[in-house]
């Protein structure tokens, strides 16, 4: 009833800020209700933000402002749930997972209409609150979205600014990141590889890669594969599950990258049966041998589980 009410008063702006600010402080004073059933306070806690989101979008659209600035008041909705964090109780997850979804749509938001400066802005300040948030001990994996989202905003201003060569912004990172994580792994042993060397690596081995696919000259994939040929091996050494998983990747990506034309090439020069035909034997290969490999990948999965 509520959902059908909020539709049908978007056809009035005062109906729709005074209906959705009624049914979010409903929503919420039901979240706060301890008598409650608690899955009754979760789906009240979780459509409290959903209201909170909706007002803030059509603050924007009253301003008058573009889409993609409509961001901005719902990571202000998202702030505010992840400020609030402990003092929500047993209601804590589905508001933040609520908030979360708010916060994917107000990254979404700001690529339409795509402007490069309000799109790393939003990345930016999106990364903000989830560093913010990843301060506290029991949400420490939003550091992880935090880093991406800086990434990104970083990423995003240095294309629009026509940046050619991307290793000259990103080495001055990766080498102090990774000199960081050796010195946490020495101190901490237990500390997992992802933790101590996947934000260095990934801040160079992603950008590198993506100018190598763009690139039609040789020097930066082979360099780049040579690298990350070197990583792959060093993580294969030293047991380290993020610089073989990511080194690995990459050379997988340059290997593709630079073997597509011939691959073109000689696919064009075969019969047009023959591809076909040889899709189905290897099915049929891997049917008949399934059992084989599942216990393969079971053993793969396995030993990637044991590396640090």
């Amino acid at each position: 009833g509520a959902l059908n009410l909020s539709v049908a008063a978007l056809d009035g702006r005062t109906a729709t800020f005074a209906v959705f600010a009624v049914l979010g402080a409903g929503c919420a004073a039901g979240a706060a209700r301890r008598q409650a059933a608690l899955p009754v306070r979760a789906a009240a806690a979780a459509l409290a933000v959903g209201y909170a989101a909706a007002v803030a979008a059509a603050l924007g659209a009253l301003w008058g402002l573009a889409a993609s600035w409509w961001s901005l008041p719902l990571l202000a909705v998202v702030a505010a749930v992840a400020a609030a964090g402990p003092r929500l109780g047993r209601v804590r997850l589905p508001a933040e997972l609520a908030a979360g979804s708010a916060g994917a749509v107000a990254v979404l938001l700001a690529s339409w209409p795509w402007e490069p400066a309000r799109a790393a802005l939003v990345c930016a300040l999106a990364g903000v609150v989830c560093a913010g948030a990843a301060l506290r001990a029991e949400r420490r994996a939003l550091g992880w979205a935090a880093w991406a989202l800086f990434l990104a905003a970083t990423w995003i201003r240095l294309s629009a600014s026509g940046v050619q060569v991307p290793e000259a912004y990103t080495l001055p990172v990766t080498v102090p990141a990774l000199a960081v994580g050796l010195v946490r792994r020495r101190r901490d042993a237990r500390a997992s590889s992802w933790t101590a060397y996947g934000p260095g690596l990934g801040a160079t081995l992603l950008p590198s890669l993506l100018a190598a696919w763009e690139d039609p000259h040789w020097p930066r994939p082979l360099l780049l594969g040579v690298a990350a040929l070197a990583v792959t091996l060093l993580g294969a050494h030293r047991r380290l599950q993020a610089p073989l998983l990511l080194g690995g990747a990459t050379l997988a990506a340059v290997a593709l990258h630079e073997l597509a034309p011939y691959v073109v090439q000689v696919a064009d020069a075969l019969p047009r049966w023959l591809p076909p035909a040889l899709a189905g034997l290897l099915l049929l290969a891997v049917g008949a041998t399934y059992e084989k490999r599942l216990r393969d990948a079971r053993r793969l999965r396995a030993a990637l589980g044991r590396l640090r």
